[in-house]
């Protein structure tokens, strides 16, 4: 569906601008029990279009937002139909990493440009990497590896690993034992449309872990959280990525506090860009942004910044090596694409909070990783 900037900020136009518009889509998941870690990601990305005035480097911008609903073929489907329709030049998204499996041969099939505001597929981060696909959230094992090293510079000895059974869930579990080199008591793998954890927790009771890791994102994470805490189990430290975070928050409130994240990002970072984007989206939305809404703010400024480069010039060649530059200021502080087109970044180690205004968010207490190139990229030969 496509609107005009102010009506429902769903899409951004210039009807009365000469320039042909730059139009780009925008995929994630907008229903279902995982809507809301699509709707940040579009609330993110639309807040960096109303502060660029609606226009990608002074060049009317027309954003169509498609709702992939979590269905891979129906996802293909509406991908193919837009970029058959409309020929746009970018696809910004997916939510999760099934879909972008799905929608990257298709994308890039319709002479499209894919840049992954949060789905970071390992698949595409080594072998299978491609000079027209970008992400600029993190391979998704990136914040579990850093969480694995926070665990073993604790020196928890046996920790017990929870997380759901598709491809993000597996590469967490894996991204996890990167740096953690103790006893894995267990690893438990749920569907996705897991609501009751009663046997997971179970099983974590009868285990008697030193911690426990838990990526569960979405709906997944506030029942989880919730169940854990109800059942006494916060003895044992929760630690996690993409479980308690201000997409759960929300609906967690004192079941998550004092639990723990890793992530490359935080509402608390200390850095201009990152205080007046925080404040910007709290008053356009009310709402505390997480890490989701971040990467699509900073995903807008990339590709203003990248069609600065090159004149409003949407050619894909010129795009793509202006979008490589990574020549804007982000939200996180220090950013680079690697040489696999996957962020060159730092991870923390955050705890949620409850602020003075009772609002719930994660902090940042300590910086876990500085730099941190993934172990994929050695294995991308990026073809020219």
């Amino acid at each position: 569906m496509r609107f005009v900037l102010g009506a429902l900020a769903l899409c951004l136009a210039a009807a009365t601008a000469s320039a042909e518009p730059v139009k780009v889509g925008l995929v994630g998941v907008l229903t279902g029990p995982q809507a809301t870690l699509g709707q940040q990601v579009r609330d993110g990305f639309m807040l960096g279009m109303d502060q660029l005035g609606g226009k990608f480097a002074g060049q009317p911008a027309e954003i169509t937002v498609i709702d992939d609903e979590m269905k891979p073929d129906g996802a293909v489907a509406k991908v193919r139909g837009y970029l058959e329709r409309e020929h746009a030049p970018i696809i910004v998204g997916p939510t999760f990493s099934n879909i972008m499996a799905a929608i990257a041969k298709p994308t890039l099939e319709g002479g499209a440009i894919l840049i992954s505001p949060n789905a970071g597929s390992t698949a595409f981060a080594g072998k299978s990497c491609s000079p027209d696909i970008f992400v600029t959230s993190f391979p998704n094992d990136g914040p579990h590896a850093a969480m694995g090293k926070v665990a073993q510079d604790r020196g928890y000895k046996r920790v017990f690993l929870l997380a759901p059974n598709y491809q993000a869930g597996r590469d967490a579990t894996a991204g996890f034992k990167r740096f953690y080199k103790g006893e894995v008591v267990d690893e438990a793998y749920v569907p996705l449309a897991t609501l009751d954890f009663q046997a997971e927790i179970a099983k974590i009771a009868a285990a008697k872990p030193d911690a426990v890791f838990a990526f569960m994102p979405g709906g997944l994470g506030v029942n989880l959280v919730k169940q854990y805490r109800q059942a006494g189990l916060a003895r044992i430290p929760f630690l996690s990525a993409f479980t308690v975070d201000e997409s759960t928050l929300p609906a967690q409130r004192d079941a998550a506090l004092g639990f723990l994240s890793a992530a490359d990002w935080a509402p608390n970072l200390d850095n201009p860009a990152n205080k007046a984007f925080v404040a910007a989206f709290e008053k356009k939305y009310d709402y505390v942004p997480g890490l989701y809404a971040a990467h699509g703010y900073d995903t807008a400024m990339l590709l203003d910044a990248a069609l600065r480069a090159t004149g409003g010039k949407t050619d894909k060649a010129a795009l793509r090596a202006a979008l490589e530059k990574a020549d804007f200021t982000s939200v996180r502080g220090p950013f680079r694409f690697g040489t696999n087109h996957y962020p060159v970044q730092d991870y923390w180690l955050a705890e949620v909070v409850k602020r003075p205004d009772g609002k719930y968010q994660t902090e940042a207490r300590e910086k876990i990783l500085t730099a941190d190139v993934d172990p994929y990229a050695a294995e991308c030969k990026m073809p020219k």
